[in-house]
């Protein structure tokens, strides 16, 4: 069953392109680096500006290079139910293991909306589904009450929890009675949602370091808290600096100052700020990732 820390995959672009060479450098350097499994076309993945032909190519282009060795869990979620349900019969299609599934963004749905839309696409496909909670993203906050009417449904196995609300996570938790595992959505509380309960994450840190997180996962697993928490504040070292522009900004920056893809973000992102740059190496540095 799918647990441990989740790379959340920013997808490389050249000359206005996905790059599909770069794709390949990446999704090495996670199974290298003992990463648990790997998301495509998330949030960090900028899917919000891949058209739907390109959401399609990085999905299937991630599912070639992993070659079964860790899941793909691709990310299918649109604020069209219809269009929602094509992403996922295209990811099942194409051999994806799992899908993961936003909100509906920007329409703002009822608590009933929410749940109709994910019943819907639920009944469209065989694929295990993971739901996904970002309220600071979307506009809309998914309560445990509407998690635990889903979580009835057989398919759905999952939530990525970035609400950022330990409380919420654990009435989450408690409702759902063990029908899904909850995900860390947000990377700064990956070891406190552990604690109470959580099989993982699905991080953005990761990206740039996927062996100081499966470490994070592994010393927990196996009882080594002290071990788990100095890797944890560790790991707090990028975190401090990965959000000073808009995700993707700084954790794409530092994948390509690693010298795996170009530095290339789309409109409406920019390049990260010259000002924060210094920040980000430093704290890449401190940690070991770069020299």
């Amino acid at each position: 069953m799918l647990e441990g820390a989740i790379v959340a995959l920013v997808t490389p672009f050249k000359k206005g392109k996905v790059d599909l060479e770069g794709i390949k450098k990446l999704v090495e350097f996670q199974i290298e680096n003992g990463t648990d499994g790997i998301v495509p076309c998330g949030t960090t993945g900028e899917s919000a500006t891949l058209s739907y032909e390109e959401h399609n190519l990085v999905i299937e282009a991630v599912i070639d290079a992993t070659k079964k060795r860790v899941p793909v869990i691709a990310g299918t979620g649109s604020n069209s139910t219809a269009e929602a349900i094509e992403l996922t019969k295209h990811a099942e299609k194409a051999g994806a293991d799992y899908a993961l599934l936003i909100t509906p963004y920007y329409n703002r749905p009822t608590q009933e909306g929410l749940y109709q839309h994910f019943k819907e696409v639920a009944k469209s496909t065989n694929l295990p589904l993971i739901l996904y909670n970002v309220p600071s993203r979307t506009g809309v906050n998914m309560t445990p009450e509407t998690v635990a009417r889903l979580s009835e449904i057989d398919n759905i196995i999952g939530l990525k929890d970035a609400g950022g609300n330990l409380t919420q996570t654990a009435e989450t938790i408690y409702l759902t009675k063990g029908r899904i595992k909850i995900f860390c959505g947000d990377d700064g509380l990956f070891l406190p949602m552990l604690a109470i309960g959580a099989k993982g994450g699905i991080c953005v840190v990761n990206n740039i370091a996927p062996k100081l997180t499966s470490e994070l996962w592994d010393n927990w697993k196996e009882g080594n808290r002290e071990r788990a928490e100095e890797i944890y504040y560790k790991i707090h070292l990028l975190n401090r600096v990965l959000y000073l522009e808009t995700n993707p900004i700084p954790v794409k920056w530092a994948v390509h100052r690693l010298g795996l893809i170009s530095d290339e973000i789309r409109l409406p992102l920019t390049l990260l700020n010259q000002k924060f740059r210094a920040q980000v190496e430093s704290a890449m540095r401190e940690v070991g990732l770069i020299d």
